[in-house]
């Protein structure tokens, strides 16, 4: 399972190679203010250039390839009870948001919040087309999908590993365990919730929903974390 990250500096250089996949805690955007960067994630897979942003929701996971020199992003985290409407996003003006950013974080965010406008979806390539079946709630076999799509099982599962840094059947489950932490606010009993989401029980969803965000189901309900709070900005 990929490691967690919890903090962030606000203006990060990202250095040449492949970055493994790894969680953040909190949301964020990452604003490419110079250079590009390809992302692959719980979003699916993206070449971003400057002016472009990626909106990370809590607990989201990915890789990066940087195959450029000098490129800088401006980290600006995001309100806790966030679902992005769209995760890749055009800025209109980048140098502004940076300055914004130097005086108050809360002013920046809002002016990423204020205009979101998403960017038209890449060529899909069979990872990029896996990876969305993946997320979806209806059950992957992968052999099946493979011969589907003329491709060994084995090839399939080699080739998505090296596009996305984790197997098919581990980005699967945690596409799962994400939903199911989202899904938490509507109050659906946590057995259905499981057994709708493709969990074996309520007991394999509570494992994979805790592995990934630190907290059981149970837990996460009886706190409350999901009514609409303002986000604390250092």
């Amino acid at each position: 399972m990929s490691h967690t990250v919890d903090t962030l500096p606000l203006r990060q250089g990202l250095a040449r190679g492949w970055t493994p996949r790894h969680r953040h805690a909190g949301g964020y955007a990452a604003i490419v203010l110079r250079g590009g960067y390809l992302e692959a994630g719980d979003a699916g897979r993206r070449r971003v250039s400057a002016g472009e942003a990626i909106l990370h929701d809590r607990f989201s996971a990915h890789a990066n390839s940087i195959d450029g020199q000098d490129v800088q992003v401006l980290n600006l985290p995001l309100p806790g009870d966030l679902v992005s409407p769209a995760h890749f996003v055009k800025i209109g003006d980048i140098d502004a948001l940076a300055r914004a950013a130097e005086t108050s974080l809360q002013d920046a965010v809002d002016l990423v919040l204020a205009d979101l406008k998403p960017l038209p979806p890449p060529a899909a390539d069979w990872p990029d087309l896996l990876a969305e079946a993946l997320r979806s709630p209806s059950p992957v076999v992968l052999g099946d999908w493979a011969r589907n799509h003329g491709l060994a099982p084995a090839t399939v599962s080699r080739g998505f590993r090296q596009a996305f840094g984790v197997s098919p059947v581990r980005y699967q489950l945690e596409a799962r365990g994400l939903a199911a932490w989202r899904a938490l606010a509507g109050g659906q009993p946590l057995a259905a919730l499981a057994a709708d989401l493709g969990f074996a029980d309520q007991a394999h969803m509570t494992r994979i929903v805790s592995a990934l965000t630190g907290r059981s189901p149970g837990a996460w309900r009886r706190s409350n974390p999901f009514k609409i709070e303002a986000a604390a900005f250092a």
